[in-house]
C-alpha cells in the first residue's frame, strides 16, 4: 500500500470540546508552589497558557509508541523522523477563560515544511489552535512541533549567552517536578521522566525539562512582576535543552512600553528558552 502523501495532511481539523475542571488548574498550582484553592471555584480566572492543562490528547494505551507519545498518524502526519518536540508558539489572548466553562478548541494543520539542518532533516509542522467559549473567540496560538533523528551523540547548539535583564528568579530543578508537568498534560514523552531512556535511547546528558513548563514559568514570572498590567500576547521559542541537573533561571527586561523579553537560563548563563509578553 502506498503511503499516503504528508501535504495530505494540511487543512486537516480536530474539534475537541471540554469543561475547564478545577483539578488540573489546582494541579499545576500545586506544582509551581501557588494556592491550589485560587482555582477551587467555578468563575475564577484561568491564567491564559494554562489551557495547555486542558483538550489533551488521550490515547488507549495500544496506541502509544516506543517514545511515549502516541503512535504516529491520527490528526497530525504520520512523520518516521524519531524525534519530535514542542519548539514553540505564538499565542494571542482576547477573552479570559475560567473555571467550568464549556470550551471548544478547533486545531488546524497550517504548515508542514522540510529543512536540512545540523541535525540532518527536520520537519516542521505548524497547527493553529482557537479556543473558545459559547463560539466567543477566547485564544489563538500557532504551535510549531519539530520532527527529526535521533543523533548517535548529544551536541548542544553553540550557547546563546543571557542578555543583561532587570529581574531575575531561581526554580529548582528535580525529576519530581518534571514527572508532575508530564502527568498534568498526560503527556507520556519518556525523556521527562525515564533516564534510562532519555540517556540509553535518545542519547541525552540527563531527563529533558519541557518546553512548555520553562514558558509558564516565564510567563508566571512577567506577571509577578508586572501585576496590574494584562498579558495580550505571547510567545516563546526553544534556544537549547535543558536537564534535571541543570540550575535553572528566569530573567526579563522590559524592551518597550508594552513588551517584556524573557529568558530561561542554565547554571552556565546560557539562555534555554527565549519568549516576549505582549501587555494590553
Amino acid at each position: 500500500m502506498t503511503q499516503e502523501p504528508i501535504t495530505n495532511w494540511l487543512g486537516r481539523q480536530e474539534i475537541l470540546k471540554e469543561i475547564l475542571a478545577p483539578g488540573p488548574a489546582q494541579g499545576l498550582a500545586a506544582t509551581l508552589n501557588l494556592d491550589p484553592e485560587n482555582f477551587a471555584a467555578e468563575g475564577a480566572i484561568l491564567p491564559p497558557v494554562w489551557n495547555w492543562l486542558y483538550f489533551l490528547p488521550r490515547a488507549p494505551s495500544r496506541q502509544i509508541g516506543p517514545d511515549g507519545h502516541p503512535k504516529r498518524g491520527g490528526f497530525l502526519p504520520p512523520i518516521t523522523l524519531a524525534r519530535r518536540m514542542w519548539a514553540g508558539s505564538r499565542c494571542t489572548f482576547h477573552h479570559d477563560l475560567h473555571i467550568g466553562d464549556r470550551a471548544t478548541k478547533t486545531s488546524t494543520i497550517l504548515k508542514i515544511n522540510e529543512k536540512q539542518g545540523r541535525a540532518g532533516t527536520m520537519f516542521f509542522v505548524t497547527v493553529r489552535h482557537e479556543i473558545r467559549v459559547d463560539a466567543i473567540l477566547a485564544c489563538e496560538e500557532e504551535q510549531d512541533i519539530v520532527y527529526m533523528d535521533i543523533p548517535k551523540v548529544f551536541t548542544p547548539p553553540e550557547p546563546v549567552p543571557l542578555p543583561a535583564c532587570t529581574w531575575h528568579h531561581d526554580v529548582p530543578l528535580d525529576p519530581v517536578l518534571l514527572f508532575r508537568f508530564s502527568a498534568l498534560t498526560f503527556n507520556g514523552h519518556r525523556i521527562h521522566y525515564d533516564r534510562d531512556y532519555a540517556m540509553g535511547v535518545e542519547n541525552y546528558p540527563g531527563l529533558v525539562v519541557h518546553g512548555p513548563l520553562q514558558a509558564i514559568l516565564g510567563f508566571h514570572f512577567a506577571c509577578l512582576e508586572q501585576p496590574d498590567r494584562k498579558p495580550q500576547a505571547f510567545r516563546f521559542k526553544g534556544v537549547r535543552p535543558l536537564f534535571d541537573f541543570d540550575a535553572l533561571s528566569f530573567n526579563g527586561a522590559q524592551s518597550e512600553p508594552t513588551n517584556t523579553q524573557i529568558y530561561a537560563a542554565n547554571g552556565d548563563q546560557a539562555v534555554t528558552m527565549e519568549a516576549q509578553m505582549t501587555w494590553a
